[in-house]
């Protein structure tokens, strides 16, 4: 069996020797206030230009997910959805800052108003959050948009920019089914009942047998 030697050096000083400072000889010296702001402002730039960075590619990469699913072939074929700028839906929504009509785990919907067709409509902006934002976006583009019933509610347009995902609706102005079916103040004759469920069903029957991008 071989040994392992090891060769330990000492230090051994006289009396009253005071080794030299690690530091070196002179004082500690002061770091000036110029140096201190520039360290500070370079370290400020540094944080903001990763966060710009991530930012940005976060964004375009979005947008490429998007165009990816929405812009193919086979996609565009038949699709006749008008296309909104994120300035134009701006304004439309007074930048976002309108009644809002209803919020969900998919997204907030505005309401807006439309100043070349003279309407108002409803504005869905889709959570970035929400990890389905994109699915349902497409979804809804791609089916919704060549679905032509007097029963179903029309999808205007579309924006996808700078990882925004919106789409446009037609305003129901009168509300939801269930707010007059359960919420208000006078009950809706049989009559009335009659008519909405003909017209529930001449919009299903159309789904089931025209509808086929469904």
């Amino acid at each position: 069996m071989s040994s392992l030697e090891l060769t330990l050096i000492c230090k051994v000083f006289k009396p009253g020797y005071k080794p030299p400072s690690q530091s070196g000889s002179g004082p500690p010296s002061k770091i000036s206030t110029a140096a201190m702001a520039g360290i500070v402002a370079g370290a400020t730039f540094a944080t903001l230009l990763i966060v710009g960075i991530f930012w940005w590619n976060c964004c375009y990469k979005l947008d490429d997910e998007i165009s990816d699913v929405l812009f193919g072939d086979e996609f565009q074929n038949g699709m006749e959805l008008r296309k909104f700028s994120l300035v134009q839906i701006a304004k439309i929504t007074n930048n976002f800052n309108g009644e809002k009509l209803g919020e969900g785990g998919f997204g907030v919907v505005y309401k807006g108003y439309l100043k070349d067709l003279d309407t108002y409509v409803a504005v869905k902006r889709i959570s970035k959050a929400s990890k389905q934002g994109i699915k349902e976006y497409a979804s809804e583009v791609k089916i919704i948009s060549q679905l032509r019933h007097k029963n179903l509610v029309k999808l205007i347009g579309q924006c996808h920019e700078k990882g925004e995902l919106i789409l446009v609706y037609e305003l129901m102005a009168n509300g939801s089914l269930d707010s007059h079916l359960f919420k208000g103040k006078t009950l809706l004759t049989w009559e009335v009942r009659f008519k909405i469920v003909q017209d529930l069903a001449s919009a299903l029957f159309y789904l089931h047998e025209e509808g086929d991008h469904c």
